[in-house]
């Protein structure tokens, strides 16, 4: 595929074949900042699983030190008091039936779903809808919960869930450009700490097979797997 002259200019600026430490990979990345708006910084891990084998599945959610910076939009499913909870915590949906037939006519304005375990039966006939986005409620990665109240406020302040892909890929964001390094580089450490964390008991041989930090419009930078091991995990 024929690159674009920003983005080949980009290559130039740094080593591409080069193994980057964390710390100096951030700096990296932003020095490498050339779009017209705030990037998002990503992660990008590769697990030695089989994603196909569902004791090898790794999914779950994050508290990034100093979130995404963006700002999420939370949908929660609940009645009653645990409804004004979700209400207080500052979620921008809250509802029950009334929510299921909006869902079921087309709307969707949410960037995560949550809903009280009792609200699950209800749920479950939008599964295909939310299913397809991702954004299904789900006990392990938090999403179906009592603490509606916590859940919505960590969700606000930079919680994120994350999922292998068939490739046995993990994609997430982890901030913004313009963060301060220093943001980047916790935020980015305490993602791949619980990555290491959640890893499956049935996995042989090595888990995290590489990392690259990489930002919307901008090429990815590999991270050295020995400074991962020393400095990262340690």
């Amino acid at each position: 595929m024929k690159k674009g002259k920003r983005y080949t200019a980009l290559l130039k600026k740094y080593d591409k074949k080069k193994e980057f430490a964390l710390q100096e990979a951030v700096k990296v990345i932003k020095d490498l900042k050339s779009a017209k708006f705030d990037e998002t910084l990503e992660v990008h891990i590769r697990l030695g699983i089989d994603p196909k084998k569902s004791d090898q599945m790794v999914r779950g959610s994050v508290n990034l030190p100093y979130g995404t910076g963006r700002k999420v939009k939370v949908l929660v499913f609940a009645e009653g008091e645990k409804a004004k909870e979700a209400e207080g915590a500052g979620a921008e949906y809250v509802g029950a039936d009334d929510l299921i037939k909006k869902i079921k006519e087309g709307w969707l304005d949410a960037d995560v779903v949550v809903a009280t375990p009792d609200m699950m039966p209800k749920i479950g006939q939008l599964g295909r809808i939310l299913g397809t986005k991702g954004l299904m409620p789900s006990p392990k990665n938090g999403t179906v919960t009592k603490d509606i109240g916590k859940t919505v406020e960590a969700l606000k302040k930079g919680k994120i869930s994350f999922r292998v892909d068939k490739t046995g890929v993990i994609h997430a964001p982890i901030g913004k450009v313009s963060f301060e390094e220093k943001k980047l580089y916790e935020n980015a450490k305490e993602f791949i700490k619980e990555i290491q964390r959640v890893k499956p008991s049935s996995s042989k041989g090595d888990y995290i097979k590489s990392v690259y930090l990489t930002t919307t419009m901008g090429p990815s930078v590999k991270i050295s797997m020995s400074d991962i091991k020393q400095n990262v995990l340690k």
